[in-house]
């Protein structure tokens, strides 16, 4: 089967990228030079640059140019799920910084109305904050506490993550229910996290018990070329 030019081109681009050729925060050639070194047509380029786009490979910069995207991934482990994700991070390096984005009181979606237990009165606290590593947007963080929790602690949680904010007010977590999935990133996403409509997301849904009481639900939805979860499982003899 004939691979498509635009899909040689994209490929030959992307292993001279990978070989360092174009090196992070570097411009790629123009449309008008891809033209002209592969003898193709400008829709054949612009597609060329367009798959590396969606790769997360290089970011179009309008009247600039393409730029090579860094590529340092973040590796969160759940080998100590208590272990904040900032120091986790801190320990590797690197600078960690999150944008509040929303916080306020709300009707939550069903099956979170249950996830916590929101008989009585469906209504939580929905905070959204965007996490950044070294300045590049990794993920976003959107979670549900319960009301008496999110009318206590509000002026704090937009301050500081939640982990270390429950802790600092002596609420013992002692389990965390947690699965990862694979989603897709719709338009809301698309923006947050500067990647195309539709591209591939991990998404880390957990919720967060004290005292066997869920008091959080969260989804942390992230970047897979910046952000990625490592385990460390050992056997019976360890």
């Amino acid at each position: 089967m004939t691979v498509p030019l635009h899909i040689s081109i994209s490929e030959q681009l992307r292993g001279q990228i990978e070989a360092g050729k174009y090196r992070p925060g570097e411009k790629l050639p123009s449309e008008h030079q891809l033209m002209k070194t592969y003898d193709v047509s400008r829709i054949t380029a612009r597609q060329a640059i367009t798959n590396l786009v969606s790769q997360g490979l290089v970011q179009a910069q309008q009247g600039k140019g393409v730029f090579v995207t860094p590529q340092q991934k973040v590796a969160y482990s759940l080998s100590s799920p208590l272990v904040f994700l900032e120091e986790d991070i801190a320990r590797k390096g690197m600078n960690f910084t999150f944008e509040n984005l929303t916080f306020r009181k709300v009707r939550p979606p069903k099956a979170v109305q249950a996830i916590l237990q929101l008989t009585d009165q469906p209504i939580a606290y929905l905070q959204k904050k965007l996490l950044r590593m070294d300045g590049a947007v990794g993920a976003i963080d959107i979670t549900y506490i319960l009301p008496e929790l999110g009318q206590r602690l509000g002026a704090q949680l937009k301050q500081k993550m939640t982990f270390p904010t429950l802790e600092a007010n002596a609420i013992a977590i002692e389990r965390i229910d947690a699965v990862i999935e694979c989603t897709h990133a719709d338009y809301e996403m698309s923006g947050y996290l500067e990647v195309p409509i539709g591209q591939p997301l991990i998404v880390y849904r957990y919720t967060t018990y004290t005292s066997q009481q869920p008091i959080l639900y969260g989804e942390t939805i992230s970047r897979a070329d910046r952000f990625c979860y490592s385990l460390t499982i050992k056997g019976n003899g360890s």
